[in-house]
Parts: C-alpha cells; sequence; structure tokens
C-alpha cells in the first residue's frame, strides 16, 4: 500500500467538501478548489475525514493514489491556510513596487517590467526588495513566483536579480582568478 495515499485527509473546520461523481470541490475562508480525479480511484468522505483508494496493486493505479491524495490535501491546506512565496531582488538599482493591480520592477533593462496581478493570486509588496505571493491554489503560486523569477534570474558572478527567499546561489570566480593560479 502506499504510504501517502493510505493516509486519510483531516477536513479542518470550516471547510466545506463536496463529492460528485470523479469531481471534488473544497470551500473554504481563502476560496474554492475544485480538481477531477482518475475516475479508477475512489475518494470517500467519512465524517471529517476523507480516505483514497485504490481497485488493485497496478503501477498506474499506484501512482495515481498518492497523487490523488496529495492534491486534495493541497486543496484543504489552500482553501483553510493558503500559500505563499517570497522573492527577494538583488542588485544596484532594482526594485519592485505596486501600482494598482499591477507589480512594476526596475530590473536593470531599459525599461520597466509590469506584471499584472490574475485572478487567485495575492501580491503584496512590503519592501523594495522583497516579493510575497499568495493564494489558495499551491500550483497556481508556485507557478506565477517562477514566471516572475524568469523575468531576471540571479547571475552566478554577483547574484543579481530575483531569487526566492533561503534559496542558495552558487557563486563563480571572475576572471581574475583564472590568471592567478600560474
Amino acid at each position: 500500500m502506499s504510504r501517502i495515499g493510505k493516509k486519510p485527509i483531516a477536513v479542518p473546520a470550516g471547510v466545506d467538501v463536496k463529492l460528485d461523481g470523479n469531481k471534488i470541490t473544497v470551500k473554504g475562508a481563502k476560496g474554492e478548489l475544485s480538481y477531477v480525479f482518475n475516475s479508477d480511484i475512489t475518494v470517500a468522505v467519512e465524517g471529517s475525514e476523507i480516505i483514497v483508494t485504490r481497485p488493485d496493486d497496478e503501477k498506474e493505479h499506484r501512482a495515481l493514489h498518492g497523487l490523488t491524495r496529495t492534491l486534495i490535501a493541497n486543496m484543504i491546506t489552500g482553501v483553510s491556510e493558503g500559500y505563499s512565496k517570497t522573492l527577494e531582488i538583488n542588485g544596484v538599482g532594482y526594485r519592485a513596487q505596486k501600482q494598482g493591480k499591477n507589480l512594476v520592477m526596475n530590473l536593470g533593462f531599459s525599461h520597466q517590467v509590469i506584471v499584472p496581478e490574475i485572478d487567485g493570486i495575492a501580491i503584496e509588496v512590503p519592501g523594495p526588495n522583497q516579493v510575497i505571493i499568495s493564494g489558495a491554489d499551491k500550483q497556481l503560486v508556485g507557478q506565477f513566483a517562477a514566471d516572475i523569477r524568469k523575468k531576471r534570474p540571479p547571475e552566478p558572478y554577483k547574484g543579481k536579480g530575483i531569487k526566492y527567499a533561503g534559496e542558495y546561489i552558487r557563486r563563480k570566480e571572475g576572471k581574475a582568478a583564472k590568471g592567478a593560479k600560474k
């Protein structure tokens, strides 16, 4: 049995779970999410727990078992607590600010980089070098943060660019180090 798939998912108070065939809808304080799972997998709501089971030990069913359970658990966490990613902007003159519903960043280009806020995502700028992306959908928050990071990824020589908070950037030595080795 899958170690992850066989764990029941606890549904906290204030979260509504609806099961309609092979579609599950979760509604909570942070929003509403739905997911259509594979018809071979069985999902049952028993009291304040959700149980995910599979028909047999076929390789595809084993893979879908843990995946389905994890996606449903992420939905429940998302609508009750939410997810967030913090980005840090490093570099001289690099900064971000919020103008209306847009994130406006100066990243060393001849123009400003403008990223509009999308549905299900909230952008906060607590400081000129920090951006916080938050929302209920874990996948959407991660993808939006990755898209912003892609505007100016950190470079290995001085570390300038946009990076995740806590991300380690491997540094390289410059040209001067090559001649000094002889």
